[in-house]
């Protein structure tokens, strides 16, 4: 199966299509380059061509032409994923959706949005108009996008309260349209919903959301320091788990994380203080201090609604999440990381801790699951090759801590190494010939694909000094 490039390009001339070279390499491209491993096999890719589609029926356009012609087709929101889920890797036809932008409709409890959506833009306009937000987002949240967030995206600021973007209730409806002769347009409730979100566009093209919205707070912004890495880790899991605390983020930062790379923080902590990071409802702060006075070696250093420092800090969301990773590839751009699930088990996250020490600094994000909460971790990785990255992946699970590994490309090998069948059964129907964002799950193309190693799509562009 030869795509033919030029006849489908010519087919979709009339349509808003980037001729420039550096913007279509732009286009093509994500926050992949956090991961070193990523990187190395990603930086050359880039897509034949790109469309800034501006609605679904020219979505339905560019999907049938491009099945006639073999054309792959990778779908492209804000580009802030970093697992390279929008990274083209056998080429063919990028859509970005950036002006598939319009919020539809605003209800009680519930907004109809379009992919394209920047989700900043798209909160603040549900605060101004109905006093409502939503329930949560990425730490990229004046970047993405977001249908790529439903996508590809797993949690965020708001998980703390509402929990994993897969559970359910916090996704309403999509509207998905299928990469077919005749592409059909299908409409997702309850169960179905897993079928195309968190599945990075292989199996179906999102082009309207409802989502669910909780009532907006200027929320309060809180750093809470503390002599010990436990104390702070306990504080951070009781305020999340207090049922009368309404908290939206919860972030534990292991010293020297806030001095070494927090640039506006460092002037008010040391190298061994250990830092919480909070959004706290305002009328819920003093239930928070309450609790607080039951920790002892902790205080309040900085407070939103009471700030004492020259310079605000900026918003507490950006320090959490992939942020932190961010903030500290600024300093150092050999550091990583890597997303491992603790449970809500405060003793594995210690031995995780002291085992790692030098390898890693910790970072926690504290999650609802469940009926009780989760520990994250999104530790800060020391500069390491793949080699090493694979041990440090192994000796975590040798402690029974879970990896999602954001060095790998793969649906499968970024989460649980295993199949969704619900995703591979629905890319049967709505995508026959594999042309959705290919490369991107193993169950496709490798069923008895057996993890020992990193996944490597067969055909995946060669990088330009190795092409034949």
């Amino acid at each position: 199966m030869t795509p033919n490039i030029a006849d489908a390009k010519a087919k979709l001339s009339h349509l808003d299509m980037e001729q420039n070279p550096a913007t279509v390499r732009n286009k093509s491209r994500d926050f992949f380059w956090y991961s070193p491993v990523l990187k190395d096999a990603m930086d050359h890719l880039e897509a034949d061509f790109v469309i800034n589609a501006k609605s679904e029926d020219e979505i339905i356009e560019i999907l049938r032409v491009c099945y006639a012609h073999d054309v792959p087709v990778t779908m492209r929101g804000g580009g802030t994923g970093n697992y390279g889920q929008a990274m083209p890797l056998a080429g063919g036809c990028v859509i970005h959706v950036a002006k598939m932008n319009k919020v539809k409709e605003i209800g009680a409890g519930y907004v109809v949005v379009e992919p394209g959506a920047v989700i900043k833009e798209l909160d603040d306009e549900l605060k101004e108009k109905s006093g409502q937000e939503l329930r949560m987002y990425p730490s990229t949240y004046s970047q993405a996008t977001i249908g790529g967030f439903i996508a590809g995206g797993s949690g965020g600021c708001g998980s703390a309260a509402w929990g994993a973007l897969r559970d359910i209730g916090n996704i309403k409806r999509l509207r998905v349209v299928t990469m077919e002769a005749e592409p059909r347009i299908l409409e997702f409730t309850g169960e179905e919903l897993h079928r195309v979100s968190h599945a990075y566009g292989t199996n179906g093209i999102i082009t309207e959301l409802e989502l669910p919205l909780a009532p907006a707070y200027d929320w309060t912004e809180l750093f809470v320091r503390f002599d010990t890495f436990r104390a702070a880790t306990e504080f951070a899991g009781a305020a999340t788990a207090e049922p009368g605390i309404l908290v939206k983020l919860a972030s534990v930062y292991a010293a020297p994380i806030a001095h070494a790379y927090f640039q506006r923080v460092k002037p008010h902590v040391t190298e061994d203080d250990h830092l919480v990071g909070l959004m706290v409802a305002p009328h819920n702060m003093d239930g928070l201090v309450t609790l607080l006075e039951r920790f002892t070696g902790g205080n309040v250093i900085y407070r939103s609604d009471d700030v004492t420092w020259d310079r605000h800090p900026g918003p507490m969301y950006e320090f959490g999440w992939n942020h932190t990773t961010l903030r500290a590839m600024k300093f150092n751009k050999g550091l990583t990381y890597l997303q491992v699930r603790y449970g809500n088990d405060i003793e594995k996250v210690m031995a995780a801790y002291e085992a790692f020490k030098g390898k890693l600094h910790m970072h926690l994000e504290v999650m609802r699951e469940g009926a009780g909460i989760s520990f994250a971790g999104l530790p800060i990785v020391e500069p390491m090759d793949k080699d090493a990255l694979d041990q440090l992946v192994a000796e975590h699970e040798a402690m029974d801590c879970m990896i999602f590994n954001p060095h790998r490309y793969t649906l499968e090998e970024g989460g649980r190494q295993s199949t969704d069948m619900r995703q591979l059964d629905f890319k049967r129907e709505s995508d026959p010939k594999g042309l959705l964002n290919p490369g991107k799950m193993i169950a496709w193309d490798e069923p008895d694909f057996d993890y020992a190693d990193m996944y490597s799509y067969k055909n995946i562009r060669a990088k330009p000094e190795t092409a034949a």
